[in-house]
């Protein structure tokens, strides 16, 4: 059986009420759906808060899934995709007459802590760059863009295993590096 029909009688199940059908479906789509959240949101514990959500609107809409129209993994990263745009919209919009409030104290560093901050940023840099690209590109993916380890592996046409030990490996040098 093909995974995409798997998903789809899984989703069917849900939609009919099968409370069992809910873990298996998060089990094979949640890595993916981060996936899909964290490079918006840029928050791990945002992006973990958002996919709890998707998978709650998943349980209360399946019903409203058209296999007509995709694949349930495209309905899925849509809803996950929408959530995190929906966050970024809340969290950017300014509250009305928030410039007023004169008793709010500035939240932005001072100058000593954006110089530490460059400083950091800087060293971080320089140690980026003393990486093997293969290894600099795993982890840019890894964390900055939220690729999954299946991911990088699948693109880097090695074992899960392997991928996983070459990030944990490169993330040790890079704290090595960064130590003072």
């Amino acid at each position: 059986m093909e995974r995409s029909d798997d998903l789809a009688e899984l989703l069917t199940a849900l939609a009919s009420g099968d409370r069992n059908a809910l873990s298996p479906l998060y089990s094979r789509t949640s890595a993916k759906l981060f996936g899909v959240i964290l490079p918006i949101v840029k928050d791990r514990d945002e992006a973990e808060e958002i996919l709890q959500q998707v998978y709650v609107s998943v349980w209360k809409g399946a019903r409203t899934y058209d296999s007509g129209k995709g694949a349930v993994i495209t309905w899925l990263c849509t809803i996950a995709r929408n959530r995190a745009i929906d966050w970024m919209r809340k969290e950017s919009s300014t509250p009305p007459f928030a410039m007023w409030d004169r008793s709010v104290a500035d939240q932005s560093p001072n100058a000593e802590a954006l110089a530490f901050q460059a400083d950091e940023e800087r060293l971080l840099a320089e140690c980026l760059d003393s990486l093997e690209d293969r290894h600099r590109s795993a982890i840019h993916r890894a964390f900055f863009e939220g690729a999954t380890y299946a991911t990088l592996a699948k693109r880097d046409s090695v074992p899960l295993g392997t991928m996983k030990s070459r990030i944990r490996r490169t993330l040790l040098r890079l704290k090595e590096c960064l130590e003072p």
